[in-house]
């Protein structure tokens, strides 16, 4: 009985540092963010499945909020890491409201880790009509798209 404990406490150590050590598989929001879909569908599907939190990590006075990526989801958009999801619709329960004055119509898009210009880039060759804001200089970049539903 002592002589099991070590091997097979050893056989799951083991295991576990190779599932560890297993590159984690990246989830591409590229398609997503082609602005033909509404900030509802988009924002649901991700926490409906997972991949980002059910309560936003902040909410802008305009009201648009921002969603934490779950841990180890590691969400991707157009080649760059995904830092927040972001997403508003007017007059929808899934939304929280902000201080100000709200948006009207829906966004939706993300914040991802990269320079404007290479977000453009990449955009462009994409095909997507998303639009670019720099939210902080060579750090930080939201691709946003305004909802067509």
């Amino acid at each position: 009985m002592r002589k099991c404990f070590p091997i097979a406490f050893g056989a799951l150590t083991m295991i576990g540092a190779l599932l560890h050590s297993l590159p984690a598989v990246s989830h591409e929001l590229d398609a997503q963010l082609d602005c033909t879909s509404d900030a509802h569908t988009f924002i649901a599907s991700l926490q409906g499945d997972q991949y980002i939190e059910t309560k936003p990590m902040h909410v802008e006075a305009n009201s648009v909020n921002a969603f934490r990526p779950t841990h180890g989801s590691q969400l991707t958009a157009f080649g760059f890491r995904v830092y927040a999801v972001l997403g508003y619709a007017h007059d929808d329960d899934l939304f929280h409201k902000g201080s100000g004055e709200a948006l009207p119509g829906s966004i939706y898009g993300v914040v991802v880790f990269g320079t404007s210009e290479a977000v453009k880039v990449h955009l462009h060759d994409a095909g997507s009509e998303a639009v670019v804001h720099e939210v902080l200089p060579l750090v930080m970049t939201a691709v946003l798209c305004k909802a067509t539903k």
